[in-house]
């Protein structure tokens, strides 16, 4: 060992570091994949919020339907998609695996199933838009078909990306399991 003032100890030329010991690899991968959860849960949040903005301004007409476009059925449903959100949020602190299966089998159903449900909903109308020029909803000046199918892509990614790392950070946890179960 080194001193503050003193030189280094004979033998300790920094190649002695094969013995030392290391964090487990599966719990490095459970770090990385809960702060991309996180992460992708703030995004999910954010699209979930301008959904619910946009169905809370038009249910309430705060705002001429002309300025926001009523919303389509699939956007009811896609403001359940927040319930796999919580779970997600509630499992990653105590590794709790219940919790993040119930966040797993939610998105699926919550979140992709109402996006899929969206993207047959709106097809008429942007087929429509594509051929012939005309829309009829608008948000802001903007198609309204075009808007919703830019969130969808966008959340059918993010959504797609949570389950994705859910199912890795599931299989980082059951590694632990086993090991603790082997020894």
């Amino acid at each position: 060992m080194a001193s503050r003032s003193g030189p280094r100890a004979t033998g300790t030329d920094g190649s002695d570091f094969q013995h030392r010991e290391r964090v487990a690899s599966h719990y490095q991968m459970s770090v990385a994949l809960k702060s991309e959860i996180k992460k992708l849960n703030i995004a999910h949040a954010v699209v979930w919020l301008l959904v619910a903005a946009q169905v809370v301004v038009s249910q309430l007409n705060l705002v001429s339907h002309k300025v926001v476009a009523s919303p389509y059925q699939w956007e009811y449903l896609y403001l359940l998609s927040i319930i796999p959100t919580v779970f997600s949020f509630m499992a990653l602190p105590k590794n709790n695996i219940s919790y993040l299966v119930i966040s797993m089998i939610s998105a699926g159903l919550f979140c992709v199933g109402p996006i899929l449900y969206g993207g047959m909903e709106m097809f008429p109308v942007a087929q429509q838009l594509y051929r012939h020029g005309k829309a009829y909803r608008f948000i802001f000046g903007f198609s309204a078909v075009s808007i919703m199918y830019l969130v969808l892509i966008i959340s059918l990614q993010v959504h797609g990306w949570q389950i994705y790392y859910c199912k890795k950070l599931l299989d980082a946890w059951f590694t632990n399991t086993q090991d603790k179960k082997k020894k």
